[in-house]
């Protein structure tokens, strides 16, 4: 997500930051943009990524034109969304970069990354299909998660303890895919660490 905040206190009981609204916005326009935001993130969160829009208006206590002029489409708002999870992700990569294990590093990473695809339904899905469309809102704000996982996955080819020819957009995809299989198979809460570690074999070297 570009210019991705971290998620305040994400992982220590404090309340999630919402990204921040263009600096020459009206007080009253940012306080309608931060509601839009924190109703759209439950909504979200309770009915999945295909929540109505209209609901999201009515429960941030403005019309559905002003939903619009903020978001023009619902890729953007999810796009604002996502942004909150992206900041940790990121924050994660720079840790990670210092790991003493490479392969490890680059491994609870993608489990953190199939971790946050999962806590919206629909986000996984969502993420696979503008994946190639750089025009998506969604789609762009994807590019410092790519840029991040591309260190990561290059410190550990250096290392010699992941192939060569895994480039980390098809790294991407698979991560998506198997947060998308969790998603669709709720009954089984430990598929997606079984499709990861099947995944992770295939990548090592030798």
């Amino acid at each position: 997500m570009v210019g991705a905040t971290s998620r305040g206190g994400a992982g220590n009981g404090g309340a999630a930051a919402l990204p921040a609204p263009p600096r020459t916005m009206r007080a009253d326009a940012r306080r309608n943009y931060e509601r839009l935001l924190t109703e759209a993130r439950s909504a979200f969160a309770e009915h999945g990524t295909d929540a109505s829009l209209e609901d999201v208006a009515r429960r941030a206590g403005v019309g559905i034109g002003t939903l619009y002029r903020h978001f023009p489409n619902r890729d953007a708002l999810l796009s604002a969304v996502f942004e909150d999870a992206v900041g940790d992700l990121l924050t994660r990569s720079h840790e990670l970069l210092h790991a003493p294990e490479p392969c490890a590093a680059l491994v609870t990473w993608l489990r953190e990354m199939v971790t946050h695809a999962g806590e919206y339904r629909g986000l996984a899905h969502a993420l696979m299909s503008v994946s190639h469309d750089q025009s998506s809102a969604l789609a762009r704000c994807s590019d410092p998660i790519r840029q991040a996982g591309g260190a990561l996955l290059a410190r550990a080819q250096q290392a010699g303890t992941v192939r060569e020819d895994v480039a980390i957009g098809d790294l991407l995809q698979l991560t998506h895919a198997i947060a998308l299989a969790a998603e669709e198979t709720p009954g089984d809460p430990e598929l997606a660490d079984r499709l990861l570690r099947l995944t992770l074999r295939g990548l090592k070297s030798g």
